[in-house]
């Protein structure tokens, strides 16, 4: 499936800002044999008086920016032409539940997609007994480490609640895991603690997912958004598996990876600081637009 994909980023400040510096990741992945970045631009205003382009440890691309002028507002735009390529339904090859501890031990490298680092704590992911129990009722009768990543998303997707107001960036996982509410990122974070408290490496996948509008009605300009999905690691056979516990979707061609980690802190879409007094108001609009039927 080819893409068209348009993003907005903007924050206004009421007090101008007068200086900052941001780490973005806004760039959509090349993904050898799953996706393809055939086209890409990403625009800041006010224009930076400095802009560094590299790679991070995961292998998501990141710009440096620095701005030194009294501004208003930062805008931040993407646009790119994308091909997806991965079908949905595998065939699962993955781990026994009792093997997997022993495959886990046997990879013997440090690479970024190493499962090594998917486990235990991260910045935004700790393990708390209550969700490791959730998890292991939910994957209750699972035959391999496949279904007990399938059941459990889908066990998250229907008994927690989407709601945008009820959680902020920075809400901790145990606490939306307790509230049952929550947004795509904290629904994610969840899922994570989970499987890394049953032993099996988890990760955060952000990107882009295509809305398709009720039959008969027009796409709304803007109505997609970012978005957010568990990766898992399910075996040496298998290696990394993606589904969308928001949706309860096992990933295919309608998610856009923009990049990996290992939870939030590691992949979010602006960070830096600023010389700013007062608060600051963010829109975000995001246009996912297919280009062919395929």
């Amino acid at each position: 499936m080819l893409y068209e994909i348009r993003m907005k980023l903007s924050y206004h400040y009421p007090v101008p800002a007068t200086a900052g510096r941001h780490l973005l990741r806004l760039m959509p992945a090349t993904i050898a044999g799953e996706q393809r970045l055939d086209s890409a631009h990403l625009k800041v205003k006010p224009d930076p008086v400095e802009w560094r382009e590299s790679v991070d440890f995961f292998g998501n691309r990141t710009d440096d920016v620095a701005l030194d002028k009294p501004h208003s507002e930062s805008v931040f735009e993407m646009s790119a032409r994308i091909e997806r390529m991965v079908e949905g339904q595998r065939i699962d090859l993955s781990a026994r539940p009792e093997e997997l501890a022993g495959e886990i031990t046997a990879q013997a490298t440090l690479a970024p997609d190493a499962p090594h680092h998917f486990l235990g704590t991260s910045p935004r992911i700790t393990l708390h007994p209550a969700m490791t129990t959730y998890g292991r009722k939910a994957a209750r009768g699972a035959q391999s480490v496949l279904e007990i990543f399938h059941a459990l998303g889908r066990q998250i997707h229907a008994e927690f609640k989407f709601d945008p107001e009820a959680t902020e960036v920075d809400t901790p996982a145990l606490e939306a895991f307790e509230r049952r509410e929550g947004v795509c990122q904290d629904f994610t974070h969840v899922m994570i603690s989970c499987l890394r408290g049953m032993g099996i490496p988890a990760g955060y996948v952000s990107g882009f997912l295509r809305t398709v509008p009720p039959e008969g009605q027009a796409r709304l300009e803007g109505a997609d958004a970012m978005h957010a999905w568990v990766r898992a690691w399910c075996g040496a056979r298998m290696g990394w598996v993606e589904f969308d516990p928001t949706n309860a979707l096992e990933v295919a061609n309608d998610h856009v990876v923009i990049a990996y980690g290992r939870d939030y802190s590691d992949i979010a879409p602006v960070k830096g600081v600023m010389r700013l007094a007062g608060g600051q108001r963010t829109s975000q609009a995001v246009d996912v637009i297919p280009l062919d039927a395929g």
